[in-house]
């Protein structure tokens, strides 16, 4: 099974590898990554702004690397006070698409991201890290790593996934 994933990011292709080896238990899997622009900003501020971002990406992976079984986007962005991504997957010409869990993010980051910046580099100052939005993310900082960033993804991959599991109850 052929899975493009539009994002180069290592923990979104890595939560995308996980949850369908996870759904695909036994199954072939190839899965890879290619960057590809959202068209929105590069901090979304709202969810409508975030879900177009996915949108936009799984439009353009669909275009640039035709053939495969599912392709699948990943937008991170802003609702309020609150971090969370628009998941969305394409399969056969059908479009899945869910939101994972969100994560209330400080008030110091929250004004330095109203500033102009981006979550993942606020995070690495506030934390002192490198790279952190490709690691364990702000969720990883901000829950001590109990939970990461590809571990929610994950966990909303599979979520976007259940038409496509269970299409007898989705093609009415």
């Amino acid at each position: 099974m052929n899975i493009v994933v539009a994002s180069a990011n290592p923990a979104k292709i890595s939560a995308v590898q996980l949850a369908f080896s996870q759904i695909f238990a036994g199954q072939t899997l190839a899965c890879r990554g290619q960057s590809t622009a959202s068209g929105v900003a590069a901090q979304p501020m709202s969810s409508e702004e975030t879900l177009q971002g996915a949108l936009n990406r799984l439009q353009a992976i669909t275009t640039a690397v035709p053939g495969a079984d599912y392709y699948v986007a990943l937008e991170a962005g802003l609702d309020g006070d609150c971090s969370f991504a628009w998941i969305a997957i394409s399969h056969q010409g059908r479009i899945s698409k869910t939101r994972s869990a969100s994560l209330p993010l400080p008030p110091a980051a929250l004004l330095a991201i109203q500033q102009g910046e981006e979550l993942g580099d606020v995070m690495d100052l506030m934390f002192a890290q490198r790279n952190i939005k490709q690691q364990g993310g702000a969720i990883a900082m901000l829950t001590n790593h109990l939970l990461t960033r590809s571990g929610v993804y994950q966990q909303a991959i599979i979520l976007a996934m259940i038409p496509y599991m269970q299409p007898q109850l989705f093609n009415q």
